[in-house]
């Protein structure tokens, strides 16, 4: 049976720092990474937070033209992923926008979980914005991510030539 809610932090309904264009940003709640300085510190504990159903979040999102997309961010998404592939089918099927995934982990790690339900996830997503925040390479001027570990990956790209395709943001 399919996953109608999930545990989420919160949301911002009209970010412009969380990919390209205006998007409504989901931050999940709950995330292993305890990445040092990380932006969302309260989004780790996985008892916190408050359970939303996904028709309350899919009607926000259809209510704002403007959006080009939806961001999930954390916490870490990969640890609902069964949740959020459900809620990305939804979004898939309702609305023309683009997804954008946030981890700690790396695609190739993603990968090596052999979990059915992340491999899920990853197929539905458009980008995928990889790596844990590492203060040491803590860099403003990058689109999209905290530090130059992160990499921005295009993954209809990537799925279609068969290696990592990265969305070169930082040359435009």
């Amino acid at each position: 049976m399919a996953c109608t809610e999930l545990r989420l932090a919160g949301t911002e309904p009209e970010s412009i720092v969380d990919g390209r264009g205006i998007r409504y940003t989901i931050f999940v709640q709950g995330c292993p990474h305890n990445c040092p300085n990380c932006q969302n510190p309260q989004t780790h504990d996985f008892h916190g937070g408050t359970v939303t159903s996904f028709d309350t979040l899919l009607d926000k999102i259809k209510q704002n033209p403007m959006l080009r997309g939806v961001t999930f961010s954390g916490g870490e998404p990969f640890c609902q992923a069964e949740a959020l592939a459900d809620l990305a089918v939804r979004l898939k099927a309702e609305t023309k926008l683009d997804l954008t995934i946030y981890s700690g982990w790396t695609y190739e790690q993603l990968l090596q979980k052999h979990d059915a339900e992340v491999n899920r996830l990853l197929s539905l997503a458009d980008y995928l914005v990889d790596g844990p925040y590492i203060e040491a390479q803590r860099d403003l001027t990058l689109h999209f991510r905290g530090s130059r570990n992160q990499r921005v990956i295009d993954l209809n790209a990537t799925r279609k030539v068969g290696h990592v395709v990265l969305d070169d943001l930082d040359e435009e």
